[in-house]
């Protein structure tokens, strides 16, 4: 758990909701909040991907 909350990447990629957030209060309504919320949601993934990949090479499961 802890290299998920030290993670550079994944603390940038939560902190970047904040942005989100801020534009969907005071934003207009349409499909480009909705894009904002994907493009949140899929750095958020790729963030959790990388540790999880990068845990799988330390423990030598996979070639780095």
């Amino acid at each position: 758990m802890r290299k998920y909350l030290l993670n550079t990447s994944l603390i940038g990629a939560v902190t970047g909701a904040w942005s989100v957030v801020k534009a969907t209060r005071s934003g207009p309504r349409d499909w480009r909040l909705v894009l904002l919320w994907v493009s949140w949601g899929i750095s958020v993934a790729l963030a959790v991907g990388a540790v999880r990949e990068q845990g799988r090479i330390e423990r030598g499961e996979i070639d780095g």
